[in-house]
C-alpha cells in the first residue's frame, strides 16, 4: 500500500491508502474522494479525472504516460499545467508513497 493525499480546490486534504499497481483515479473513487469523476472508468477517453501532481512529486510521477494522455489533457475543463495528469494513467508505485495530487475545481 502507498499513501496518496488528494487536495480539493478549496485546500481540503484527504490521505488514503492505495494498493501499489492501482491508479490514482480508482483510489479516489474507491475511497469516496470528491473531485475526480472518471466517467469512462479509466478507459483513457473522457479526461474527467484530471489532476495536478504536487510540485514535490512531479519528477517521481513523470509526465503523461502516452501521446493519447497528452492529447486528452488538452480537452480538460480546467487549465492544463505542466503538472497535469489524467489520474487513470497515474499508477501508484512504492516510489510514489506519500504523493500529493491536487484536483481542479471542475472536471466537466
Amino acid at each position: 500500500m502507498a499513501k496518496v493525499t488528494y487536495v480539493d480546490h478549496t485546500g481540503t486534504a484527504v490521505e488514503v491508502d492505495i494498493a501499489v499497481g492501482e491508479n490514482v483515479m480508482r483510489g479516489a473513487l474507491y475511497n469516496g474522494i470528491e473531485g475526480i469523476t472518471g466517467e469512462c472508468g479509466g478507459g483513457l477517453s473522457c479526461a474527467t479525472c484530471h489532476c495536478y501532481v504536487d510540485d514535490a512529486w512531479t519528477d517521481a510521477a513523470g509526465g503523461p504516460s502516452s501521446e493519447a494522455e497528452a492529447e486528452l489533457l488538452e480537452s480538460t475543463a480546467a487549465e492544463v499545467k505542466p503538472s497535469s495528469r489524467l489520474s487513470c494513467q497515474l499508477v501508484v508505485t512504492e516510489a510514489l508513497d506519500g504523493m500529493v495530487v491536487h484536483m481542479p475545481e471542475h472536471q466537466l
